[in-house]
């Protein structure tokens, strides 16, 4: 008999089901008694033999591990323990993706158990990952579990599985704590016969085992160039600024650095861009070590502290094949061309870069900025007629421009990483970010051979470029589906700019009462890129009593965007416009923008025919008539030469004018969206001179018009009293308001004692409401509740609805039938009321209906029905006429509701 804690804990519970037999711990001698009198029994474990065994565990990497440190490292080693046995790794200082590349040999572990058992169901090696700390106890920094390879001698039946090396996840408190790369292997060992026993691992040192070439990794000379820019948003470090940093890149075990950025406040890019990287990684991309990007800033008497780190983990993205041409020479041409622009701009003002002012026609149109916007969305009734007029629409996306798959992100020139410092203290949370580093990698193997051509440089040195002055403007189109922020469950959304130290607040523009806030705003600032590179839009809910509460932020970088290739500072339109509500707006004309791409590619300028009307450009021919085969030609196109280089720009992949759809994120639900909100940016740097004029986007006002209805007559009206004399007879008067204002009902005097259904009146309504013309809607504001400080605002269709009454003096007046008159559809009125029927309300007359807005004035019957047993049926008919003026028109010809004065325009005589 054999005691069972010599197989070690972990191992008793595996073998209890795999033997057959119960394991239990033994009982303590001061255990109660159990009922009946029985004590507990003494539960032992019975083996035939013990085997000996042979354990060596491989530990090559770790990354991803948490900062232990406030230094943003850790020093950290593993502890590997196997059943009743355990060993410690060497100490690797300051990382927090170590390589340890280490064997560990633990000899002769006496193991009880079938050796097919055991094989079929190890004991797991456990590693136990600390922090090594020269003052203080070690701190644990995870843990994870690895099943070893068992190894049986060949003339065991079983197949023993190979031995690779894998990743296996660290936890720490049930939270992932990085990353170990190792494998372990068990060898059942003959007595006294070592010969099976694998060869002994290669060393480095006197003590410590290296992991032997047939498990580490294969490895091949590869190259990684980096595009070091520059450094953004650096956070200063025990108190003081970061003023000279310069940044370390390391990769399995080689490094790099470069040189010190000597003014960081006024010139944050580092005075050489490229930098190459020697180094032999694992050709199979799982075994890959992770890039680390130290920040240090070199402060007086020799400090040089890490002020910031970076792991990039997957490497894949980097890969290239070095011999296929990249489009780093457009970036690098990009580059120079900016630089360049640096001095005195010349234009050539005689070529027509003044921008014609759009002449004032007789009659406005019935379009505007917006009826460009909801035509490219697809709402055509709020439209009107923008597309019947042949102009262009605009690229609405629905997410970030950034996230648009063609556009790379808007990274083709650059990446930008995020750098960390700090301990880990809560490991639910990521280390503070402290700062940006803006670049790039490219990786690609190289020869062995030391003979052979090396491949070329993917990177080519981009000239210093200096701070550039920059005009933005921000054009915030609309919100959609904000959190709430009022007990009502809407808010009180206004839009706010940072820019660097600037900030513009537009609260005294608020929306009140509303989820889905049409902006409408355009900010224009000035800023210094990259100083001033990210642009912060915020929404928040505005509040009279307590503090304005943030709904959500969104942030731009605009530096990606000024130095993308994609030309993202301001997007190509369909056509080239000098007038109108699409009027070019770029500093540049079509045909110096492409002259500018033939330089950043490398190819011959564009020729272009006197005419316009033929143009070849990179070894293509381009004509005119080929885009423009469909498109309507209006007074508002440019030059041919013009447009047609803006055709042949649309067709280089770059940004098109457009809307995007930008997330709202609040810091303290960073996870999840608080709504959305969509907008364009356009930015112009200063040196080229000064952009066109912005687009006017400022939300569609209403405008004041007046209905004047006068009602003349009412013919064949129910009778639906009884005189004194048995006559059949009614006190007629009409009753009118226009649906959706029904505060404003107006009704006229009463015909007292019609025998015939006939009534006269000469009474004129007048109702005054607030219309949009572009979408043909009413607007009225109300307060939902006396308690609210803001007016709602609703939109409704123009209709008047006509009803017909009988007065009663000592009961409820009796209604006697009505009509309901859309006035965009208008159903013609009858001349003479023999023709006023029924099927005018039903359309069977085949009369065409009109607008009133365009018609202005009209006179005639129109029936009014009442329901009778389900059915529709007469219940009178009234003369009237109609007439819609605008405000101005009022004031010229004035009149008065009822017969009131100024009774004219028409007077209006007593009814006899």
């Amino acid at each position: 008999m054999v005691p069972s804690d010599c197989i070690g804990a972990s191992a008793i519970f595996k073998l209890e089901g795999a033997l057959g037999v119960d394991v239990e711990e033994k009982a303590s001698k001061t255990d109660v008694a159990k009922p009946f009198g029985a004590n507990t029994p003494t539960v032992s474990c019975h083996f035939s033999r013990s085997y000996l065994y042979h354990l060596r565990v491989y530990v090559y990497h770790g990354r991803n591990l948490c900062a232990m440190d406030k230094n943003s490292f850790s020093d950290p080693y593993v502890h590997v323990s196997f059943l009743h046995v355990s060993k410690t790794t060497e100490v690797i200082r300051t990382t927090l993706n170590p390589t340890w590349d280490q064997t560990l040999i633990f000899e002769d572990i006496e193991i009880f158990g079938d050796p097919q058992t055991i094989a079929c169901n190890p004991p797991d090696v456990v590693f136990e990952l600390y922090d090594s700390d020269q003052v203080g106890k070690d701190e644990p920094m995870g843990r994870c579990m690895c099943p070893p390879v068992v190894k049986l001698p060949s003339k065991s039946p079983s197949v023993s599985p190979s031995l690779k090396l894998q990743w296996f996840p660290v936890t720490k408190k049930g939270c992932g704590a990085g990353e170990v790369l190792v494998a372990a292997e068990l060898i059942l060992k003959e007595k006294g016969d070592d010969s099976d026993l694998p060869l002994v691992p290669p060393r480095r040192g006197e003590k410590l085992y290296m992991v032997p070439q047939g498990i580490r990794p294969v490895v091949q000379l590869t190259a990684i160039e980096i595009l070091t820019w520059g450094l953004r948003n650096m956070k200063t470090f025990q108190l003081a600024t970061v003023s000279s940093p310069s940044l370390i890149v390391e990769c399995g075990g080689e490094m790099v650095q470069t040189a010190v950025i000597k003014n960081f406040k006024k010139h944050p890019n580092f005075p050489g861009s490229v930098l190459l990287l020697k180094v032999l990684l694992p050709k199979e991309e799982m075994y890959a070590p992770p890039i680390i990007l130290k920040v240090i800033d070199h402060r007086p008497f020799g400090r040089k502290p890490v002020v910031g780190q970076c792991t990039i983990d997957c490497l894949e993205q980097f890969r290239c094949d070095p011999y296929r041409p990249n489009s780093d020479v457009c970036m690098s041409a990009r580059v120079a061309m900016i630089t360049a622009a640096q001095g005195d701009v010349v234009l050539d003002i005689e070529e027509g870069f003044i921008f014609k002012k759009q002449p004032q026609a007789a009659k406005e149109e019935a379009v505007d900025w917006w009826s460009k916007f909801y035509a490219s969305v697809g709402d055509h009734e709020r439209g009107g007629p923008y597309l019947k007029l042949g102009y262009d629409t605009l690229q609405v996306y629905n997410t970030e421009l950034e996230k648009v798959p063609e556009f790379q992100g808007l990274t083709d020139f650059c990446s930008t990483f995020k750098l960390y410092r700090g301990k880990t203290e809560d490991e639910e949370e990521d280390p503070s970010v402290v700062g940006e580093f803006k670049g790039s990698f490219r990786i690609y193997p190289l020869s062995d051979d030391p003979g052979e051509r090396a491949p070329p440089l993917q990177f080519r040195e981009r000239p210093e470029l200096g701070p550039q002055e920059c005009l933005v403007r921000i054009f915030v189109v609309r919100g959609i589906d904000l959190q709430p922020k009022d007990t009502n469950g809407l808010c009180d959304p206004y839009i706010k700019i940072m820019l660097g130290r600037k900030t513009l607040d537009d609260r005294d523009s608020y929306k009140p009462n509303t989820l889905n806030p049409e902006f409408g705003r355009m900010f224009e600032l000035s800023c210094f890129l990259p100083l001033e590179k990210d642009l912060k839009i915020a929404v928040f809910d505005f509040d009279l009593l307590s503090r304005d509460e943030k709904v959500g932020e969104t942030i731009i970088d605009l530096e990606n965007r000024f130095l993308s290739c994609f030309r993202s500072c301001c997007g190509l339109p369909q056509t080239y416009c000098v007038s109108g509500i699409n009027q070019w707006r770029d500093q540049l004309r079509p045909s110096q923008i492409l002259q500018n791409v033939a330089k950043e590619k490398g190819v011959p300028p564009p020729h272009i025919e006197e005419n316009g009307n033929f143009l070849s450009f990179a070894g293509k021919q381009y004509k005119l008539q080929d885009f423009e085969a469909n498109t309507v030609i209006h007074q508002h196109l440019g030059p041919a030469r013009e447009r047609l280089a803006l055709h042949v720009l649309r067709q280089q992949g770059f940004v098109p004018e457009h809307v995007e759809t930008r997330t709202l994120f609040s810091s303290h639900q960073p996870n999840l969206p608080q709504g959305w909100i969509q907008l364009w940016v356009d930015i112009f740097p200063k040196n080229q001179g000064l952009p066109g004029p912005p687009c006017v986007i400022t939300p569609r006002k209403p405008r004041k018009y007046f209905l004047r209805a006068i009602v003349w007559n009412t013919t064949e009206v129910t009778l639906d009293e009884t005189s004194i004399t048995g006559e059949n007879m009614s006190d007629i008067y009409v009753k009118g308001w226009m649906p959706g204002m029904e505060e404003d009902k107006q009704k006229t005097d009463v015909h007292y004692r019609s025998l015939d259904g006939d009534g006269n009146f000469n009474w004129r309504f007048i109702f005054g409401f607030d219309y949009l013309p572009a979408e043909q809607l009413c607007v009225a504001t109300r307060k939902e509740h006396f308690w609210n400080l803001d007016k709602t605002e609703h939109r409704f269709p123009p209709k008047l609805a006509i009803q017909i009454w009988d007065n009663d003096k000592f009961s409820l007046d009796d209604y006697l039938g009505s009509v309901e008159l859309d006035l965009l559809n208008l159903i013609p009125p009858a001349k003479i009321p023999e023709k006023c029927s029924m099927k005018m309300l039903s359309g069977k007359m085949g009369s065409v209906s009109s607008s009133l807005f365009s018609q202005k004035s009209v006179r005639g019957w129109w029936p009014c029905a009442i329901e009778q047993d389900g059915k529709h049926v007469l219940g009178g008919k009234v003369e009237m006429t109609l007439e819609i003026v605008e405000e101005k028109e009022m004031e010229e010809r004035p009149a008065g509701k009822g017969r009131d004065e100024p009774n004219m325009n028409p007077k209006l005589e007593p009814p006899k």
